[in-house]
């Protein structure tokens, strides 16, 4: 394939990327298959000799799209959503064709440039105060783990990028239970281990209860351990947990520890000024990540991390080799020494045409809607013989479930069978639960009733 081949397929991509998500509504939205129906399908070894590009698209065709869960599907109600605005889909396809790896000023001036000025945008957006500078990771996953790796190093006077952790106290992290796994990966990558990653007791509204966390403090400080910092969860992922930011902050900066905020699905929606009271007091963390991936239409990966100091993270993450020396340019912003990668997307692009095409009104009523047809849903779910609500509306998310977890597993894998919706489970409080998130770009109303009448058909079918 040539560039002018490549316009001509680009071309048919576009088509078929119209009628994909014109037809998605018609599709189940999780793929009805067994594991290996896929790769059955596909030769045991690469072709030795060139294929026309028609037979692979054929190819394509006949088996990825019946292979795949459809995340853009507008009845996907399972996990989170991974949204992709046709703004984003588009400055996506210019990046692609651009092809640079911005990991230095100097590799992509105008990536550095834009991420900059972006990350400014939606620290106005989610109303932040001045000061907040930031970066654009790939997920909130290698944020958290940069943020941790960070705390460490302040904990250690950075000593352990060049000595190790051999010898030393060990290191204590604190969070609850409902903050995300990637913070138990992070201990884990960090070196620092997941028994020194303290779960603090919540409270009745699933915060981290402020005088459990300093007891713990004092606790490990006086068996020798040595605390390093604190991560607070604003809409776990769970149930929608949020940790009383102002309280809980005070706590830890008071014992001389930094606080990351675990933002990621949450985040988004504190472009509506009403949500802010659920972060109250987050202006004072000294990290936060969301994710413009999952709520606000940028195409996956795009996660924010807003530092009030970057300096103690570029500190512990950056590596400037003789190789990687911007002559005369000795103070400019290298991105790649922010995270833990060297090789960086032009992820800035996307949000640059999608802030733009969209404008904040847009995004804000997209998230109104979405919190709004959840709460709807909710009510009439309660009202159907049988269900139980058993957390109420965070934002968008919710749970419910039958009398028993048997029963309520049962009506999950017909639900997902069905193929009209997709929802996921957890377990909160020893309890098997059925989750509802309402958050795909482009659902609407309609499209979350479908959630109570698929439950309600599926019941009386029973």
């Amino acid at each position: 394939m040539n560039h002018d081949d490549l316009r001509d397929w680009s071309k048919r991509a576009a088509d078929w990327t119209h009628a994909y998500h014109a037809g998605l509504r018609e599709r189940p939205v999780r793929a009805p298959l067994t594991p290996g129906a896929i790769a059955r399908q596909l030769p045991p070894s690469p072709p030795e000799t060139p294929e026309a590009m028609e037979v692979i698209f054929a190819d394509f065709e006949r088996i990825v799209p019946d292979g795949m869960t459809h995340w853009q599907h507008p009845r996907f109600f399972a996990y989170f959503p991974a949204n992709a605005a046709p703004a984003s889909m588009l400055a996506e396809q210019l990046a692609n064709s651009i092809a640079a790896l911005g990991m230095l000023w100097q590799t992509s001036p105008a990536a550095t440039e834009m991420e900059q000025v972006m990350i400014d945008w939606l620290r106005q957006a989610l109303g932040l105060p001045e000061g907040f500078s930031g970066t654009i990771h790939d997920s909130a996953t290698t944020a958290t783990l940069s943020a941790i790796l960070t705390m460490r190093e302040a904990a250690l006077n950075w000593s352990g990028l060049s000595k190790g952790l051999t010898g030393q106290a060990p290191l204590r992290i604190y969070a609850s239970a409902e903050t995300h796994s990637s913070v138990d990966k992070a201990v884990r990558i960090a070196g620092i281990g997941q028994d020194n990653l303290v779960k603090v007791p919540t409270d009745s509204k699933l915060s981290m209860k402020p005088g459990a966390l300093l007891g713990a403090i004092n606790a490990d400080r006086a068996a020798g351990h040595m605390p390093a910092g604190v991560v607070l969860c604003a809409g776990g992922t769970s149930v929608g947990a949020f940790d009383r930011m102002q309280d809980l902050i005070a706590v830890a900066h008071g014992q001389g520890l930094p606080v990351h905020v675990d933002a990621a699905w949450a985040g988004s929606a504190m472009i509506c000024p009403e949500f802010r009271s659920l972060w109250q007091g987050v202006e004072q963390a000294d990290s936060i990540v969301f994710n413009p991936h999952k709520w606000l239409g940028a195409q996956f990966d795009c996660s924010v991390q807003f530092l009030k100091n970057p300096t103690p993270q570029v500190k512990t993450l950056g590596l400037r080799p003789s190789y990687l020396e911007t002559a005369g340019r000795e103070e400019v912003v290298n991105f790649n020494e922010w995270t833990v990668p060297l090789g960086r997307r032009f992820r800035a692009l996307k949000l640059w045409f999608l802030l733009r095409a969209h404008g904040l009104e847009d995004l804000r009523t997209r998230i109104r809607n979405h919190v709004a047809w959840a709460a709807e849903a909710c009510a009439a779910l309660r009202a159907l013989p049988g269900v139980q609500i058993v957390t109420e509306p965070s934002l968008s998310l919710f749970s419910f479930a039958l009398a028993d977890d048997a029963a309520t597993e049962a009506l999950l894998t017909r639900i997902n069978d069905d193929g009209r919706v997709y929802l996921t489970q957890t377990r909160h409080q020893g309890r098997y639960v059925i989750r509802v998130q309402v958050g795909q770009f482009d659902c609407t109303r309609d499209d979350v009733m479908m959630v109570v009448r698929v439950v309600g058909e599926l019941m009386a079918a029973a």
